[in-house]
């Protein structure tokens, strides 16, 4: 989709969208005569049954051209993302017809919340993260449908909405980044692999270090390599270092710190998952997506703040030497813990890198991605990630830039009688409990014995990572859901201005 700004709409287009929000200033904007005179005969007759209407009416100018003309009442949004909600929703009405091609027009009110360009940016941002598909493995004939090929916003302040829209598509980058990478399939995208993907970051001005097994016997990361055992694909550990306050140090900044599960696929391991379904575990490296997502987007707006993402990477399959049920591994904490459930994985996964991050970076807080429970989509469906939290100052943060990404959180509880359940007659924990109860919770409760003080967010995305049914910002598939919600937690809280 090519997106374009311009003060005036190009009559070599299909189709016009009108944006109103009173109707009053509209028919001064550049269109020709024809269709301004069709819009005030609209709004003189009120021809827009709804309040707020969205209407689609054919139209003849006088040249005998055809033009579809779609006109939307949108109010005044006090939360500016709001806007790119619209357009993101209204994208696929456009696919209907071939070669569609759009000016988009929007009534130029002096008396709302937000700028004229801040709003034209967040429309366009809107149809950007919509268009997205994965198709790679589309042959060139399967891939045939009807795309938007072009749409021009035109504003007599067209060029700050396009240098907005231009700083829109810097974190645009690192959704696609992490929708990617989720939606590539497991013998494609392995440890190993996924490490390969991430070489461009330095690029970027990100800074890479690389841990294979050897290095990760050596520090002692043996939960991690427990998970690993049962695969021929080696597991790998992925730092990016990100240091935009242009200290000589990262280590003695404080940085914020982000920590991804990166189980690239998800047999269950000797306690095997039913097969039914199990072709989406190649996604359970989601939390690992969003973290280098996150990471390569602010390394592109080159944000000002240091910060350091890690991510276990590793394949949890069933051979002969894959870890059973009842072995008690040694996590690099110097913690014990039986293994009752080889699908319980990813927490002994988080486990060791939580670990590693605490203690090599001492950051200034921490905050875990991991698809970690079926249990939270129980709880919340498909439309929540669950939050849990040792900071209730870090909590409220994430929550409202929840409410102002759109991408929506539900804080969880934890507390000691919770945590009593992973106590453990032959270990210091188990990493499943007895009970069929709080299982997103507990598991929530086990990584926090990793974390000691520090201020510390887990966030439990199984729910939200890959959608089956279309959503407002994404098709059926990768939503790369957590890049948007923790880009706007740096940017508001933690970045220097």
């Amino acid at each position: 989709m090519d997106i374009n700004f311009l003060n005036k709409p190009s009559t070599e287009v299909s189709h016009y969208l009108v944006f109103l929000f009173d109707g009053k200033t509209i028919l001064s904007q550049g269109l020709n005569d024809d269709i301004k005179s069709f819009l005030a005969n609209a709004l003189k007759k009120n021809m827009f049954k709804k309040k707020d209407f969205d209407e689609e009416f054919t139209f003849y100018d006088k040249k005998n051209n055809l033009k579809r003309i779609n006109v939307c009442k949108i109010t005044d949004h006090k939360n500016l993302n709001d806007y790119a909600y619209i357009t993101g929703r209204k994208l696929p009405s456009f696919e209907k017809n071939p070669n569609t091609s759009i000016s988009v027009l929007i009534e130029e009110n002096s008396k709302l919340t937000h700028s004229i360009p801040e709003i034209i940016a967040q429309l366009g941002l809107g149809f950007y993260l919509k268009n997205y598909s994965f198709d790679k493995y589309k042959t060139a004939k399967s891939k045939k449908r009807n795309l938007v090929s072009k749409i021009t916003f035109c504003s007599s302040e067209y060029s700050k909405a396009k240098k907005n829209f231009e700083e829109h598509k810097k974190l645009a980058k690192g959704v696609f980044f992490t929708r990617d990478l989720v939606s590539e399939p497991a013998n494609v995208l392995y440890p190993e692999k996924f490490v390969e993907y991430c070489n461009f970051f330095k690029n970027t001005g990100l800074t890479l270090k690389i841990f294979d097994e050897k290095k990760i016997n050596k520090l002692g990361m043996d939960a991690l390599m427990g998970v690993a055992k049962g695969s021929v694909r080696p597991p790998r550990v992925l730092i990016m270092e990100w240091n935009g306050l242009k200290t000589k140090d990262i280590k003695n900044s404080k940085p914020l710190a982000f920590v991804g599960k990166g189980v690239t696929f998800d047999t269950g391991g000797i306690s095997l998952k039913p097969s039914g379904g199990m072709e989406d575990m190649k996604w359970d490296m989601g939390g690992s997506a969003v973290v280098a997502g996150l990471m390569l987007s602010l390394a592109q707006r080159k944000a000002k703040v240091n910060a350091v993402g890690i991510v276990g990477l590793v394949e949890n399959m069933p051979d002969g030497n894959a870890q059973r049920p009842g072995d008690v591994v040694k996590s690099m904490s110097g913690q014990t813990i039986e293994v009752l459930n080889t699908d319980a994985e990813g927490r002994l996964v988080l486990a060791d890198i939580l670990w590693y991050v605490n203690t090599e970076y001492k950051p200034k807080l921490i905050v875990d991605l991991a698809t970690l429970t079926g249990a939270i989509i129980v709880a919340l469906g498909d439309r929540y990630a669950g939050l849990f939290s040792n900071d209730d100052n870090l909590s409220n943060q994430i929550l409202e830039s929840s409410k102002v990404s759109k991408e929506l959180v539900w804080r969880l509880p934890l507390d000691s009688e919770f945590d009593k359940l992973l106590n453990c007659e032959i270990a210091d924990m188990r990493n499943i409990t007895n009970s069929r109860g709080a299982g997103s919770i507990t598991a929530a409760q086990f990584l926090k014995r990793f974390i000691g003080k520090t201020p510390w967010a887990h966030l439990d995305i199984a729910g939200v990572t890959w959608s089956k049914k279309n959503t407002s910002l994404s098709r059926t598939g990768g939503t790369g859901f957590g890049v948007r919600l923790l880009n706007e937690f740096v940017r508001c809280n933690h970045e220097k201005t």
